[in-house]
């Protein structure tokens, strides 16, 4: 199937929607069986798509592990509440006290949290390296290293890694590799055809699509999907499927909403890209992003989150700019239909870093945009940097 068929029909076997267009929404926390045979034939073939318990999933979860699957070229999918959640509990099931994890420097702050402060309590030891350094991150390996993990593009800053290079290492000293890959989505990365092992994305954003659920999800190989599976069961992880029944809804119309917010997204950046108070804009589909040329080799597309540095500016500058925009909010979990935007003064990017420097001198401004008409979004923009410049 092509991939606009793919979000239609993904997840909608006769087993799950029974007749209805939908898969419906299947609650359950116990599972009643007719006898001890039946409860011992399910408890034998937990791997499989039968009802043991409500926290290893329903029909309605079913559907969706189908779903991303499909989408994804998975074998196995976890859930989880959200996608903090799926990064800690893919790394968690593959990591334990002694082993050496490789984490890009450019990573989602969560996830840096995340290794700096429980990781290191159990005793597992965290590198991080240059989301430029490609096929160079052999000489980082050590003898304990067992996780080399990617965001491409990465967060705030948007570097796009050589995923092909870095896997390409890691597969030949038996290493396995994880990759966020919420940015782009399963409409315009496939992680899998590039040597990914896990895949991992927080949809709460794109997957789901309107800003009203939290959801976690990682997608693995038949190698590792036992592993994540058990794992992810033990530490309790666990989606309602309410949740789940608005991810499959976001599913039908993902391809057409990434599409127009990829669209919307290009004209911001390209007028961004034009005025003389902009230093650069961070957009991998233009040539001012590093690593532009995996996302042009790699990529299918891109979506509606950019960033862009200034020449100059202030913090006070930067509250004035957002304080009043009217069609962009001020948030941090975008992916939804809305527009979005977040101010850094250079020393809070540098905060996020451990081995790379960040040299821009300017603020940088961090935008999600979203459905709405482009002309009014660069409207707003346009009047918000105005009341920015005027604190210069």
């Amino acid at each position: 199937m092509k991939k606009d068929t793919k979000y239609v029909a993904s997840g909608r076997k006769k087993e799950w929607t029974r007749g209805a267009v939908n898969p419906a929404v299947a609650r359950a926390s116990t599972v009643i069986f007719d006898s001890v045979e039946q409860m011992k034939q399910a408890t034998q073939h937990r791997e499989g798509k039968t009802l043991f318990y409500g926290r290893r999933g329903t029909s309605t979860a079913f559907a969706f592990q189908d779903a991303m699957n499909e989408l994804e070229g998975g074998v196995g999918c976890a859930l989880y509440p959200s996608g903090t959640a799926a990064i800690s509990g893919a790394l968690l099931s593959f990591l334990k006290a002694g082993d050496h994890l490789l984490m890009v420097d450019s990573v989602y702050e969560p996830t840096r949290d995340l290794c700096d402060k429980l990781l290191s309590r159990y005793g597992i030891e965290t590198t991080y390296y240059d989301p430029m350094v490609g096929a160079d991150i052999e000489t980082m390996i050590q003898p304990n290293t067992k996780v080399i993990y990617l965001e491409s593009p990465g967060s705030i800053t948007l570097e796009v890694q050589d995923v092909p290079a870095i896997t390409k290492v890691a597969k030949s000293h038996g290493i396995m590799t994880m990759l966020d890959n919420t940015w782009a989505s399963p409409v315009n990365f496939q992680p899998f055809e590039l040597g990914i092992d896990v895949s991992i994305q927080a949809a709460t954003k794109y997957i789901v699509g309107h800003s009203d659920v939290m959801l976690g999800t990682a997608t693995t190989t038949a190698e590792y999907w036992d592993q994540l599976r058990e794992h992810s069961y033990l530490m309790g992880q666990c989606t309602s499927p309410d949740d789940l029944y608005l991810a499959l809804r976001g599913v039908r119309t993902l391809g057409v909403r990434m599409r127009q917010h990829q669209q919307n997204a290009l004209a911001v950046a390209h007028w961004l890209a034009k005025r003389n108070d902009v230093d650069h804009v961070r957009h991998p589909a233009l040539a001012t992003c590093p690593g532009h040329e995996f996302f042009t080799r790699d990529f299918q597309g891109s979506n509606g989150l950019f960033s862009f540095v200034l020449k100059q500016g202030t913090q006070a500058g930067i509250d004035a700019m957002l304080n009043e925009m009217e069609h962009f909010k001020i948030g941090f979990s975008w992916g939804g239909f809305e527009s979005l935007i977040l101010g850094h003064m250079p020393d809070h990017v540098a905060h996020l870093r451990s081995v790379t420097q960040w040299q821009a001198k300017g603020p940088l401004i961090r935008l999600h945009i979203g459905l709405e008409d482009v002309d009014d979004l660069i409207g707003d923009l346009d009047a918000g940097l105005a009341r920015l410049n005027a604190h210069l």
